[in-house]
């Protein structure tokens, strides 16, 4: 009697536990499914902080500091008093130098600009030029990160990754951010790289300076041994695992994991398309100066970054090398505006013809500007306290000039803009405030501004 109670007893037990350890089993794998269903892909386009006015941007990096005093900062008294010394410690030995290009009035709001960009001043009235730039340092590698990440001390997510973070891209089979020739020195994958941000936010990179765009090819895009179908098996077994490791370890590393092998899938079929220009029209490489020998290359950069922008890319960078004028800026000087005038316009009126140009941010400019005052008389240096961006679309005001540098152009003294400020601005044009757009790291929020930043206002229209 008493066995079979207590074998009756161990049967109940044993059902209890099986069924607890089923129950325990039952709610693992619902916890499971619900973090499956919260799951949000975080390049998915996400709501700004406002209304935006701009919806992507395309950055027009002139790597090495074009000299403002010769395209869009007129300084008659360069003229005036060329010879002389300007006051201050670090002008000993220098010698004021005028431009030797002449600056025209150009459009219905008579922008100075210079001759150097006939073409570009067809469209002055489009521009915002912003002649009261400054940064904290003149040197070429700590200026460049700077610009692109607000810090030259510290490694810091580039601001095309932030703003990847913030708003996500609306092409899910191309990267949202994308860097055309980059530097490969001077700061290197730090001015696209996404630092503590996920990894999914770094931008990609396109072909490497020296190279002719027309030769650019992305390696490893196509795969010999398996077919697209193959590939979409093995890659749903291969994420499968992945998202199994990643609920149970919470590891953002592993998330951009995740999505990049996704995306790089998606990209086999997506990019090429994207970087053939074969379709367009020859009236349309003939406006970007596509065959010509001075603009070809910069002209299919601006050509693929109108196409990256139709096709929903969020943030557009592309590179022109050799600002960097210490000596024959006569010569060097205009055959980079050559090189760039005729692109750069053609991509104006192209977002124009497509109804883009209101809602895409262009910005041109460079680490720094160069000296009024010189050594050489046939090139300037290096220059932090004052310099020129300009910006076009997106919301800003055309046809003004923003802030001014003293007479001579040295530093920037009305309206002064620093590189936080201009951070700041172009975020708040994208319906983003720098002060709430954030990442939780090391125990502090971090932003792209750090601690500082202002927008210009002014200059929205």
């Amino acid at each position: 009697m008493f066995e079979l109670s207590r074998r009756a007893l161990l049967k109940t037990m044993s059902c209890g536990f099986g069924y607890m350890a089923f129950a325990g089993l039952a709610t693992e794998a619902a916890q499971k499914e619900k973090k499956a269903a919260d799951y949000e892909n975080p390049l998915a386009p996400k709501a700004p902080h406002f209304p935006p006015r701009a919806k992507r941007v395309i950055f027009l990096c002139m790597r090495g500091g074009p000299s403002h005093v010769d395209t869009f900062d007129y300084k008659p008294m360069l003229a005036k008093h060329e010879g002389k010394t300007p006051d201050g410690a670090n002008q000993r030995g220098r010698k004021l130098m005028p431009s030797p290009w002449k600056f025209i009035p150009s459009g219905e709001s008579g922008l100075l600009i210079s001759e150097l960009y006939p073409h570009l001043r067809q469209h002055a009235d489009d521009l915002c030029l912003i002649n009261s730039c400054h940064t904290d340092l003149p040197n070429h590698p700590q200026a460049l990160v700077q610009l692109h990440t607000g810090q030259f001390r510290f490694v810091r997510p580039s601001i095309g990754s932030w703003v990847l973070y913030g708003l996500g891209t609306e092409n899910q089979d191309l990267p949202g951010f994308i860097t055309i020739k980059p530097p490969a020195r001077l700061g290197g994958a730090q001015n696209y790289g996404s630092a503590f941000l996920p990894a999914v936010y770094q931008g990609t990179k396109i072909g490497d300076p020296g190279q002719a765009l027309r030769d650019i090819r992305v390696e490893n895009i196509a795969n010999p041994l398996y077919s697209s179908d193959v590939q979409r098996k093995q890659l749903n077994l291969l994420q499968m695992l992945n998202r199994n490791l990643a609920q149970r370890s919470d590891n953002a590393e592993l998330e951009g994991v995740i999505e990049s092998y996704e995306l790089a899938f998606k990209m086999q079929t997506a990019l090429p398309k994207l970087l053939d220009l074969s379709k367009e029209t020859t009236a349309t490489h003939k406006l970007y100066g596509i065959g010509e020998k001075e603009t070809d290359d910069f002209g299919r950069q601006c050509l693929i970054a109108r196409r990256c922008a139709e096709a929903g890319v969020r943030f557009i960078e592309l590179t022109h090398e050799g600002w960097d004028q210490h000596n024959g800026l006569r010569a060097r000087l205009s055959a980079n505006a050559r090189a760039t005038d005729k692109p750069m316009a053609a991509l104006i009126t192209d977002l124009k013809r497509l109804d883009m140009l209101k809602d895409t941010l262009i910005i041109w400019g460079g680490e720094f500007g160069r000296t009024p005052a010189v050594r050489n008389k046939d090139g300037r240096d290096h220059n932090a306290t004052g310099f020129t961006m300009w910006m076009a679309g997106g919301g800003v005001r055309g046809g003004m000039r923003y802030g001014a540098t003293d007479d001579y152009g040295i530093n920037a003294e009305i309206k002064k803009f620093h590189i936080h400020d201009f951070h700041a601005t172009t975020l708040h044009l994208l319906g983003l405030d720098h002060t709430r757009l954030t990442y939780r790291y090391a125990g502090r929020d971090f932003r792209l501004t750090d601690v500082y930043g202002n927008v210009a206002t002014e200059i929205i229209s």
